[in-house]
């Protein structure tokens, strides 16, 4: 097992210098973080709750947070492979995966590429379609420029790393993966044979009608809509919400530690 510093780690993977940390102990859970963000800007306000059970591994991917970008476009696909050759440098025969918005679709890339690795999955107010967002969402897209990027996402980037070329770098790589995105197969939805939990807000950025098409496709999943915006549930950055209570995860705790019926 590779000696971990819970303060921060890099491990060179793919070709990529990805930084991770590592929280608590128990059964592996890894954490995997929407666009534009890093692994505290997701899960800081909750992390600490699921390490109480799990041994929580936070990943910033390729461009974001502490990991540098390698020179590439970045994909779901890419990423996916990112987490599991993490997993396999820490010795990680098998872990429950929860990703948030983009990182839902990581981690739904994992379970379809790399099975093997994946125990449960929890996907959080993410898509697999382009119809999983309403038409102003692809109408602004292309003419997405760091300007109207979240300022809490911006400054949260340059806290860690004050390189304003590497955040606008972040955003291009998040925005022209959004645009070049094209839907993925039923039939690879329905290959996620693990099971899942599906879980967004009624409010959220992506549709509800898609968040319930994608939990039908899923062979084993169980459905949660809360009423709550995009991120709100989990005390996202941008989403504060709620007062430091975050429902969310009462409810992805019990999925994660119920024993399959």
């Amino acid at each position: 097992m590779t000696q971990i510093n819970v303060a921060g780690n890099y491990a060179t993977v793919n070709g990529l210098k990805m930084y991770y940390e590592i929280h608590g102990e128990g059964f592996p859970l890894v954490l995997i973080h929407g666009g534009g963000s890093d692994i505290g800007v997701t899960f800081g306000r909750v992390l600490s709750a699921f390490a109480q059970n799990h041994q929580v591994i936070g990943v910033d991917l390729q461009a974001h947070g502490r990991t540098p970008d390698r020179g590439v476009p970045t994909s779901f696909e890419q990423d996916a492979d990112d987490v599991a050759a993490l997993l396999k440098h820490l010795d990680i025969k098998q872990a429950d995966i929860m990703g948030f918005s983009n990182g839902g679709n990581t981690a739904m890339q994992v379970a379809i590429r790399h099975p093997q690795l994946v125990h449960k999955i929890v996907i959080a107010s993410s898509f697999y379609k382009r119809s999983g967002f309403d038409s102003w969402f692809w109408d602004f897209m292309p003419n997405a420029t760091l300007a109207n990027m979240p300022k809490p996402l911006q400054e949260a980037f340059l806290k860690i790393n004050n390189d304003p070329a590497a955040l606008e770098l972040m955003h291009n790589r998040d925005r022209d993966r959004m645009l070049a995105f094209q839907d993925w197969s039923d039939d690879a939805i329905r290959s996620i044979t693990m099971p899942a939990l599906v879980i967004a807000g009624d409010k959220d950025v992506i549709r509800p009608e898609h968040t319930l098409e994608l939990y039908r496709m899923l062979p084993d999943a169980e459905l949660c809509i809360l009423p709550a915006g995009h991120g709100d549930y989990i005390g996202e950055i941008e989403d504060i919400g709620r007062d430091g209570n975050y429902p969310a995860v009462a409810i992805i705790e019990e999925f994660l530690t119920k024993a399959k019926a």
